[in-house]
C-alpha cells in the first residue's frame, strides 16, 4: 500500500454554507454532492443551456433552462458520487483526498449508492419532461458516466472522456429543443470537448504529485512542461468549432462579438496559467464560468439578432 503523502491540503473547503447552514448529518452528502464546490455543475451545464439558446428561435424556454440546471446539479452529483465510490482506495492513500466522505468513513459505500440512486433517480424525474428522442439521448450518456472513472486507470487522457461526458449537454439540449441532432449541436459538442481539454488539463496539474503517488494517469502528467502549446492548441479547437456551430446554424454578429470575447479569456488562461502553482491552476480552472457566460450570452443575442 502507498504511503500517505502528507504534503498536499485537503481539497474539502472549511467554513462554507454547507458547513455553516446545513444539518451536521447532510453536509457529507452534500460534500459528496460537491454542493460546495459548484464550478463543475456549472462546467456540466453551460454546453446543454449553449445547445437550447442555439436551437430555440428566439429567447430560449425558461423552464428548459431551469430543467437543464437542476438536472445537471444532480447528474453531477451522481455523477461524482459514483467516481468517489470507485476512486476510493486511491482517495484514502492521500491526505488531499483522504477526508473526502467514503475514505473517512462519514458515509459507507452502502449509504453512497443510496444516494447515488437518489439523485439518479431525479435526474430520471426531469428526462422524461423532454420528447422521446431527447431522453433516448441522455440516456446514452450513462454509457460515458460510467466508464470515465476508470480511463484515469488506463489512459493518459482522461480528460477526453470527461469532455465526452460533461458535453453531452450540446447533443441533449438541442434535442430537447427540435427533436433530432444537427450539425450544430455535432460541431458545438466537439468544440466543447476541446474545451474541457483545455480547463481539465489545467485542473490535473494541481494533482499532478498526488496522481503520480497513487498510480493515475492524466493529461497534465503526459504533456508536463510541452502543456503551454497543448492548451492553445485545444482551446483554440474550442472555439474554431463552436464558431464553425454558431454560424452553421445562422446566428448573427452579436455571437461573433461574445465568442471573441471568449477566445481572448482562454487564450489568457493559455498565457498565463502557472502550472506549478495549484493554487493559480484552480483559479484558471475556475475562471471558464466567465467563457460560459460571454458564450451563452452571446448566442442568444445571435439568435435574437438573426
Amino acid at each position: 500500500m502507498l504511503p500517505m503523502d502528507t504534503g498536499s491540503a485537503s481539497d474539502i473547503p472549511k467554513g462554507n454554507w454547507v458547513e455553516r447552514m446545513m444539518p451536521r448529518s447532510w453536509r457529507p452528502y452534500a460534500r459528496m454532492a460537491r454542493l460546495d464546490r459548484p464550478i463543475g455543475t456549472w462546467l456540466l451545464l453551460f454546453p446543454g443551456w449553449w445547445a437550447v439558446a442555439m436551437a430555440s428561435d428566439g429567447w430560449p424556454s425558461l423552464t428548459l433552462m431551469a430543467l437543464f440546471g437542476i438536472g445537471a446539479m444532480v447528474m453531477r452529483g451522481a455523477g461524482d458520487t459514483f467516481n468517489d465510490i470507485t476512486d476510493r482506495d486511491f482517495d484514502g492513500r492521500v491526505a488531499r483526498t483522504a477526508d473526502r466522505p467514503i475514505p473517512s468513513g462519514a458515509v459507507s459505500v452502502f449509504q453512497a449508492v443510496l444516494f447515488m440512486g437518489f439523485l439518479s433517480l431525479i435526474g430520471l424525474a426531469i428526462l422524461v419532461q423532454f420528447n422521446r428522442f431527447a431522453m433516448i439521448v441522455g440516456a446514452a450518456s450513462l454509457v460515458l458516466i460510467v466508464i470515465y472513472p476508470f480511463m484515469k486507470r488506463i489512459t493518459y487522457w482522461p480528460q477526453f472522456f470527461l469532455g465526452l461526458a460533461f458535453n453531452w449537454g450540446a447533443l441533449l439540449g438541442w434535442a430537447a429543443v427540435r427533436g433530432d441532432l444537427a450539425a450544430p449541436a455535432m460541431l458545438l459538442y466537439i468544440g466543447g470537448i476541446f474545451w474541457t481539454l483545455g480547463y481539465d488539463t489545467i485542473y490535473a496539474h494541481q494533482d499532478k504529485e498526488d496522481d503520480a503517488l497513487v498510480g493515475i494517469k492524466s493529461s497534465a502528467l503526459k504533456l508536463g512542461d510541452r502543456t503551454r502549446p497543448y492548451l492553445y492548441g485545444f482551446f483554440a479547437g474550442a472555439v474554431i468549432l463552436t464558431g464553425i456551430a454558431g454560424w452553421t446554424a445562422g446566428l448573427s454578429w452579436p455571437f461573433y462579438i461574445a465568442l471573441s470575447a471568449g477566445g481572448v479569456q482562454l487564450f489568457w488562461q493559455a498565457k498565463d496559467v502557472k502550472t506549478e502553482n495549484a493554487a493559480d491552476c484552480l483559479a484558471k480552472f475556475k475562471s471558464n464560468r466567465l467563457y460560459g457566460w460571454l458564450l451563452l450570452a452571446g448566442i442568444i443575442a445571435g439568435r435574437l439578432g438573426a
